[in-house]
């Protein structure tokens, strides 16, 4: 994952390049933040999703997505085809990550709706929202015929979408958060949920939390892989190494590895070489 604030395109542009070749990684991310939400509050920050365009233009093999789009920014009709587009773009190789925006907690993060002239409304509508937007969005990729949709929140006359996703039958969905109310929209909607950060030990309790929401509505927890959100320390990899290693243990096989800017050169090898790989090979010694 390569927050893209505080960095330039070309930077960016560097490290997807190179980890574009390296089959052990996977996937690569960016975050949703129209303004830097650490360091200079002034600095630049790139738009994620036409960021993620350009990118997925420029490589070939890399699952791409966002980490997690923020529902507050766009109308889920407008995001629906503005992910269907980068997965066209891209190939058909969109994670789509989505999640209800930044707490009220984060003064940084709640700046920049406020510089954008976006509303910032509470817990309770934000939550609402996301478990209406993730349904408008799967039936815009799926439904073959326009539809009308009237929810509490949005309001939708003749919906189509076309082009659809190139993946059948949708991108995979990625809901990032642990609220509980918004983990209840992760069991009912996601195909992958993201811990955000924070200690393994509360992931695992969430992840435990999610366990119960999907008995309660008759879903098989296993359907949705769990993801998290670690940091890389380029001083200290040990500590990366070991705690990718209790997040494993936790039952987390979606590894999403932040790397702190600026990214040096050949940052993309370093993590293949320094970090995935000797955890790698503990998985598979007999």
């Amino acid at each position: 994952m390569t927050p893209p604030a505080q960095v330039a395109y070309d930077d960016v542009l560097r490290v997807w390049d190179e980890a574009d070749g390296i089959p052990q990684i996977e996937h690569a991310w960016l975050f949703d933040h129209l303004m830097p939400i650490g360091g200079d509050p002034h600095g630049p920050a790139l738009e994620g999703w036409t960021l993620l365009s350009a990118l997925a233009a420029r490589t070939e093999r890399l699952r791409v997505g966002v980490m997690v789009t923020s529902n507050r920014f766009r109308p889920p009709a407008i995001l629906a085809k503005i992910a269907a587009t980068a997965d066209v773009i891209s190939g058909g190789r969109l994670e789509f990550g989505i999640g209800a925006g930044s707490r009220p907690d984060v003064p940084m993060a709640r700046c920049e709706y406020a510089a954008h002239g976006l509303p910032f409304h509470d817990a309770g509508h934000a939550v609402g929202s996301l478990a209406e937007a993730c349904t408008i969005i799967r039936r815009l990729w799926t439904d073959t015929a326009p539809f009308d949709f009237h929810g509490h929140y949005n309001q939708l006359t003749g919906a189509f979408g076309n082009p659809q996703p190139l993946q059948r039958p949708h991108p995979p969905i990625l809901i990032g958060g642990q609220a509980t109310p918004t983990l209840r929209v992760v069991a009912e909607h996601a195909d992958r949920w993201n811990m955000p950060g924070g200690s393994i030990g509360k992931a695992i309790e969430r992840s435990a939390t999610l366990d119960r929401l999907c008995a309660e509505i008759g879903r098989d927890p296993a359907e949705i892989t769990r993801s998290i959100v670690l940091p890389v320390s380029y001083d200290r990899p040990d500590d990366t190494r070991r705690t990718i290693r209790a997040a494993l243990d936790g039952g987390f096989s979606h590894i999403v590895l932040t790397l702190p800017a600026p990214y040096p050169t050949g940052v993309a090898r370093w993590v293949a070489d320094t970090i995935i790989k000797p955890v790698s090979d503990e998985i598979t010694v007999p």
